[in-house]
């Protein structure tokens, strides 16, 4: 257990945000867990501070919940369960699942986080989320201290969505994750034009589950910006799906919006729709808007989180304009 008191926790947030804490405690176990939550407090839960905007100073005590392992807790001939820790950072398990020939997980490469806030968010990327592998979540309740644990089905996942951002938020810690990944016979999931594209280029015909991850990190690299350089947290904004009538009505404006067709709804890219908005690459002072893909807000440098948030709410008015569509904020503000 660290306690650091009155300090910067610009290095603890993807986007790089410079606001003061009064107190920061990181929990390496467990037990030490249970132990500051039994002195009663108002805590901060900050994990890998990848997916949050930070507008102002964080007064309550910040748990900074950095418990690390990964472990086999069952195995069978068709797939293997593995218990992650909360700490763990997200793209380093699924380096060490690929290491393993594990799959499962080879379409979330590169994204950043740490593993306790994936089940929080239900990260997903190309085609896959990250409830396809998860068995089971286990938690400490606050109010109790005592171990819990969400099956699958308990968790109610939807899209970038659990009921750890609703009924159960602010309710549990998330300890640790138990994935169930395949050892035989993977399930590939490379038909996005981009994969193909990558794996074409690479001249892999019958790719592998580490291929797949290969491409991926390539095309990640090339289309998004590293948040150790440029301060960022991934897509800000969820892709918006909408009914027919409204899908039809921009399509007649916009014949050439992309979109991924599921029964009568339409989920279109948030990223065409900011670009289509004018957004793309474009600077004010120290934020802006990615150069190469739009869904992604940047710090510069010294931006603060409320001048994100500003430049936030300014897209979404002009894309409300424009498209007659409320897109929703993917980040968590506070």
């Amino acid at each position: 257990m660290k306690v650091q008191t009155n300090i910067s926790i610009k290095k603890y947030n993807t986007f790089g945000i410079d606001v003061q804490a009064d107190k920061l405690i990181e929990v390496n176990s467990v037990s030490e867990l249970i132990t500051i939550l039994n002195k009663k407090e108002r805590f901060f839960i900050l994990g890998g501070g990848s997916n949050m905007l930070l507008t102002k100073n964080i007064k309550e005590t910040i748990l900074h919940i950095n418990i690390k392992g990964i472990e086999i807790v069952k195995d069978n001939k068709k797939s293997v369960y593995v218990e992650v820790k909360a700490g763990e950072n997200w793209h380093e398990f699924v380096l060490w699942s690929l290491k393993h020939d594990f799959g499962g997980v080879e379409n979330l490469s590169l994204i950043p986080g740490n593993v306790g806030t994936c089940p929080i968010q239900n990260i997903g990327a190309y085609g896959v989320e990250v409830k396809d592998t998860i068995h089971q979540v286990n938690v400490i309740e606050i109010v109790t201290n005592k171990k819990v644990f969400f099956k699958n089905s308990d968790c109610e996942f939807g899209y970038r969505n659990s009921i750890f951002k609703n009924k159960a938020k602010n309710k549990y810690i998330i300890t640790s994750v138990v994935f169930k990944l395949t050892k035989v016979k993977h399930k590939l999931n490379y038909n996005y034009g981009a994969i193909k594209n990558e794996l074409k280029a690479q001249k892999i015909v019958n790719p592998t589950i580490q291929d797949v991850s290969k491409a991926i990190i390539a095309i990640r690299k090339l289309k998004l910006p590293d948040p150790k350089k440029i301060g960022n947290s991934g897509s800000f904004f969820k892709n918006p799906i909408v009914d027919k009538t409204l899908f039809e009505k921009i399509q007649n404006k916009h014949i050439d919006i992309p979109f991924y067709q599921v029964a009568d709804l339409y989920k279109i890219p948030a990223g065409w729709l900011i670009e289509k908005a004018g957004f793309k690459g474009k600077r004010f002072g120290d934020t802006g808007v990615h150069e190469k893909q739009a869904l992604v807000l940047v710090n510069y440098n010294a931006a603060t989180g409320k001048e994100i948030l500003a430049l936030a709410k300014k897209i979404q008015s002009v894309v409300k304009k424009l498209f007659y569509i409320d897109l929703e904020m993917e980040v968590n503000i506070f």
